[in-house]
């Protein structure tokens, strides 16, 4: 059977539609990590909570969609990258996975009960909510660029050699605090245009701190990965066309290797730039109390930053720190040409209609949420 699109076609739309879905993922899911994050720093009343945790309270479960959309995604174009990442970071999976579970508890039961005491520890539980998913999504980018501890028998079968401590390292707790950093400017970014009062104040100031940090870590990020040897290359040439068996090309450590794709492509240095030029457009818009102009920054930060770690690997997705030659990249690691050309029209006929509701809802339910509001509304959180 012919399809309309050549297999190496496909297998590129597809790994820029996993880039997408995990922007999108970052751009909405995102704030909502970030304000989680922030909460016990930014509001000191019962009151100030109410605000910052129904800033989001209205969108925070339609934001996870992009979660399922990118895990999805992974399962269907990339099992290979499926099968080795959600067995072998099986407990940092679990690890997310409960924190993220804890999350719609809090919501649900912090107004329950009108005792302090009570919404104290579910506040506390919205905190670790935001901060551990942010942390551990860091470490885990910064454990793929150094190579993940995973090999691959003559069979395919994938079998992990490393464990849940042993991905917390200098360079992935750096990665992970750079996470926590972006989304808590993305976050702060969200209560400029939701909050009010000084609940605002006090998101512009942390929301400086964030900026700052976030554009100092990711420069120290960039240095690591210039100057400590990390990074793989293909050994010979690669055939985009040929078959999805990761023992099809020869890949091997590499020091610097992560740079290679910049003196090939030069207009990818948009985007680590685009990762700079976010935080300090925040910071314009913080310093001159334009509100959009904050939300834009950050979500400028977000994109830059996570593209600049996609174009640096490609075509590698998963690469192997104990045998390179197991590494997973977009050439194969990825399912059937049928496959992906089916799941593709799905695509353009399913993610047009998300991308349409998700613009409607957000336009229907914005504007800013005031301490009246909270203090007059049983319905709110």
């Amino acid at each position: 059977m012919s399809l309309p699109l050549d297999y190496e076609t496909l297998r590129l739309i597809w790994w820029a539609l996993l880039g997408v879905l995990l922007i999108g993922f970052a751009l909405t899911d995102g704030f909502d990590l970030g304000t989680m994050a922030l909460l016990p720093f930014i509001a000191r009343t019962d009151e100030e909570r109410r605000m910052v945790i129904n800033s989001v309270g209205a969108t925070w479960e339609g934001n996870q969609v992009w979660f399922i959309l990118g895990g999805g995604a992974i399962f269907a174009a990339w099992p290979f990258v499926y099968a080795v990442s959600f067995s072998g970071f099986y407990l940092a999976m679990f690890l997310v996975l409960s924190a993220l579970i804890l999350r719609p508890v809090a919501f649900k039961y912090r107004s329950k009960r009108d005792d302090p005491a009570w919404r104290a520890r579910w506040d506390w539980a919205l905190f670790v909510g935001g901060f551990v998913p942010a942390l551990v999504f860091g470490v885990a980018v910064g454990n793929v660029l150094l190579g993940a501890p995973f090999r691959l028998d003559s069979d395919l079968r994938p079998f992990y050699e490393g464990s849940l401590l042993g991905l917390f390292t200098p360079f992935t707790l750096l990665t992970g605090l750079l996470s926590v950093a972006m989304l808590a400017l993305h976050g702060a970014g969200w209560l400029a245009l939701k909050a009010g009062g000084v609940v605002l104040d006090r998101a512009r100031r942390l929301g400086q701190i964030a900026a700052v940090a976030a554009i100092a870590l990711f420069v120290l990020g960039g240095l690591m990965v210039a100057f400590t040897g990390m990074g793989f290359r293909i050994d010979g040439a690669a055939d985009p066309n040929g078959p999805s068996n990761p023992h099809y090309l020869k890949a091997v450590a590499a020091a610097g290797a992560w740079l290679d794709n910049y003196s090939r492509y030069p207009w990818m240095v948009l985007a680590p730039v685009l990762g700079l030029f976010g935080p300090l457009l925040a910071l314009v818009g913080i310093r001159g109390r334009r509100d959009a102009l904050v939300f834009a920054g950050s979500s400028a930060a977000n994109v830059g930053i996570i593209a600049t770690v996609g174009l640096s690997m490609f075509p590698f997705i998963l690469p192997s720190a104990i045998d390179p030659a197991s590494s997973l990249t977009v050439w194969t690691a990825s399912s059937s040409h049928l496959t992906l050309f089916i799941m593709l029209l799905v695509t353009l006929v399913f993610l047009p209609i998300v991308l349409a509701y998700t613009a409607w809802a957000y336009r229907v339910m914005f504007g800013r949420v005031t301490a009246e509001e909270v203090r007059l509304n049983p319905d709110f959180y």
